[in-house]
């Protein structure tokens, strides 16, 4: 059975971004990622540093481990990265997921397509904003789309500054039949920063008046939640 590279599991918790904001889940990290945006939350998935603790593990070891986690206590598994949608040998987690009928989540940036994305329920492709430092490219994001079912699939951007903001203003444009959420970032990533909690909701309620203001609508306005609750702690 193919073995898929795993950092870290953990939950329940909720999801703290997207479609399926606040919903209760699972996680399962996995490594490695073909972008290197500047306010990574998580690059510990690509960077390197935490290539001890990656895992191979086969689809029935890795929902054992979840099983073990939360007996009896989820439905919904979020799979997270990184960028999992480099690793082809997803697809028999997600169906063996499925057959449990346990359902599941994805976030990737909408630069590669896997078959098995197809299968997934909650399917959230989320373009890199300049300020990442990251250009997508757009034929291959559409394409990527293309493949999509479109009932599972929602887009969001992350917006930190005006560009960000007129880059999502963009992407909707291009694709206005595809729910869409704008969400706040964090460019908070140092754990000594005081005040967590407060600049961000400072921060979204600067995008919300935003928002108010124009003409970008038929669109959803997140918080990053599970900052707002535990600021940049992992594992949660």
């Amino acid at each position: 059975m193919p073995k898929i590279p795993v950092l870290e599991m953990f939950g329940p918790t909720i999801q703290g971004e997207g479609a399926v904001i606040g919903k209760k889940t699972m996680f399962v990290r996995t490594s490695g990622c073909d972008y290197r945006c500047s306010w990574c939350d998580s690059s510990f998935t690509w960077d390197g540093s935490a290539k001890d603790d990656i895992r191979l593990l086969e689809p029935e070891e890795i929902i054992a481990e979840l099983d073990a986690l939360a007996p009896q206590r989820y439905q919904h598994v979020t799979i997270s990265g990184g960028n999992p949608a480099l690793i082809k040998n997803i697809g028999p987690l997600v169906e063996a997921l499925n057959e449990r009928n346990i359902q599941t989540a994805l976030e990737t940036q909408g630069s590669k397509f896997q078959s098995w994305m197809t299968q997934i329920d909650d399917l959230t492709i989320s373009p890199k904003p300049p300020s990442s430092g990251m250009k997508p490219n757009l034929p291959i994001l559409d394409d990527v789309i293309s493949q999509c079912v479109e009932e599972s699939l929602s887009l969001k951007v992350v917006v930190f500054d005006d560009d960000d903001y007129q880059f999502a203003k963009d992407i909707h444009a291009r694709y206005p039949s595809i729910p869409f959420y704008v969400q706040v970032g964090n460019p908070y990533l140092d754990d000594r920063v005081s005040n967590h909690t407060e600049k961000l909701l400072e921060k979204y309620e600067a995008l919300i008046d935003k928002v108010m203001n124009d003409t970008l609508n038929d669109i959803y306005v997140l918080p990053q939640l599970h900052t707002l609750l535990w600021s940049n702690k992992k594992g949660v």
